[in-house]
C-alpha cells in the first residue's frame, strides 16, 4: 500500500452497522445492478437544490428536472419522480424566494488527516474524505448547511437529527482544513408528498362500479360516468396546493457543541482500530439486527444469504469503485480501496 487509503463516512458507517456488509461493498466493490430508488431520488433533489442555490434560477431547476427524466412518458416511476420534484423545487423557491443566509460554498469537498486523540499522531492507514451540501454565513457566524427529504417532519424525526454522526464530523473536518469556525447544522428538509396521480379506471372496473351502483339503487339504474385518467396539469395542481401547505418544508438548526468534536474523533479512531483488525484477521462478521433496518432488506442480503454464491454475484450485483459520493459525474475507474 503506497499511502493512507481514502475512506469515507459511507464506509465507517457501514462498518459500524455491519462489518460483512462493508466488505462487500469496500473490499469486494460491490453494489445491487438496481440502484435504491430513494437514493436516487433524493440525488436529484440535491442537484436541483444546488442549481437553486447557486444561480436561483428555477426554469434552469426544472430543465434539469426534465432531463433526468427523459421517459417519463412510458416509465411510471420516473413519471412520479418528475411531478414529485417539479412541484417540490416551485413550491421551495415560492417557499424561500430570499434567503437569510449568505452562500460561501456548495458542494463543497474535503479531505483530511484521521488522528489518533490519545497521541495526535495522524493514521497511516486511512485518511477521511468527504462532500458538504453547503457552507453558508449569517453575520459573522458560518454554519453546513446539509439538504434532506423526508416523508414526514415529526418530533421523534427532530429529535433524530442530534445523532447525525456524519455532519458533525464533517464539520471538524471544514474546520481543520478550510479554516472555517462552524457554528452549526442548518438542516434543509423538504417532505415527499404522497399524493397520487389518478389513473382512472378501466372499461371492466366502470362497468363492475356501475353495476353495484344500480344493485343499491331503487331504479336499478345509475347514471355514474366513467373516471378517466388524472391528467399531468390537474395533478400538478393538486401538488403545488399541497406544497403550499405549511410543514411541507423546514428547517431545524443545531449548534455544535466542541466537546461533540473530542468524541467523535475518538469514535472514529476506534472504528480505523477495528477495521485493521477485521481485515488482518478476515473477520468481517455479520450484523443480522441490520438484515432487515429501516423495514427492507439489506443490499447484501442475498449475497449474505447464498454465502457469496458466483451464481448471485453474476445475476445481483455489479462491480463498482467506491466513494461515488465524492464523485461529479466522473469516471469510476479509480483503483480498488483495499
Amino acid at each position: 500500500m503506497s499511502g493512507p487509503v481514502l475512506t469515507t463516512y459511507s464506509m465507517w458507517s457501514l462498518f459500524r452497522n455491519c462489518r460483512k456488509a462493508c466488505e462487500w461493498r469496500y473490499i469486494h466493490e460491490l453494489v445491487p445492478l438496481e440502484r435504491d430508488h430513494n437514493l436516487s431520488f433524493g440525488s436529484l433533489i440535491h442537484e436541483c437544490l444546488e442549481i437553486w442555490h447557486r444561480d436561483r434560477d428555477l426554469p434552469a431547476v426544472l430543465d434539469h428536472i426534465d432531463r433526468a427524466c427523459p421517459n417519463r412518458a412510458q416509465d411510471e416511476r420516473e413519471q412520479r419522480d418528475w411531478h414529485l420534484a417539479t412541484a417540490m423545487m416551485k413550491g421551495y423557491a415560492a417557499r424561500y424566494p430570499t434567503e437569510e443566509f449568505e452562500v460561501v460554498a456548495l458542494e463543497k469537498t474535503f479531505e483530511g488527516k484521521i488522528v489518533n486523540p490519545a497521541t495526535g499522531a495522524s493514521s497511516r492507514s486511512f485518511v477521511l474524505a468527504g462532500r458538504v451540501d453547503g457552507i453558508v454565513r449569517i453575520g459573522d457566524e458560518h454554519f453546513l448547511l446539509e439538504h434532506k427529504t423526508a416523508s414526514q417532519i415529526d418530533a421523534d424525526y427532530l429529535e433524530r437529527l442530534w445523532t447525525d454522526f456524519q455532519i458533525i464530523l464533517y464539520a471538524w473536518y471544514v474546520e481543520r482544513t478550510l479554516g472555517l469556525r462552524i457554528a452549526g447544522i442548518i438542516y434543509n428538509i423538504l417532505v415527499k408528498a404522497r399524493l397520487q396521480q389518478g389513473r382512472g379506471e378501466t372499461e371492466a372496473e366502470f362497468e363492475e362500479r356501475r353495476r353495484k351502483l344500480a344493485a343499491r339503487s331503487k331504479t336499478g339504474k345509475s347514471s355514474a360516468r366513467r373516471r378517466l385518467p388524472e391528467s399531468d396539469e390537474a395533478f400538478q395542481e393538486r401538488l403545488a396546493a399541497k406544497y403550499a401547505e405549511p410543514g411541507m418544508f423546514h428547517r431545524e438548526t443545531l449548534y455544535i457543541s466542541r466537546d461533540q468534536f473530542a468524541a467523535l474523533q475518538t469514535e472514529l479512531w476506534e472504528l480505523t482500530q477495528a477495521f485493521l483488525d477485521a481485515r488482518r484477521r478476515g473477520a468481517f462478521y455479520r450484523n443480522t439486527a441490520f438484515c432487515f433496518h429501516y423495514r427492507r432488506p439489506c443490499a447484501y442480503f442475498p449475497l449474505c444469504r447464498s454465502g457469496g454464491s458466483p451464481n448471485v454475484i453474476e445475476n445481483l450485483y455489479r462491480k463498482v469503485p467506491p466513494h461515488e459520493e465524492l464523485r461529479d459525474g466522473s469516471s469510476c475507474e479509480e483503483a480498488p480501496a483495499f
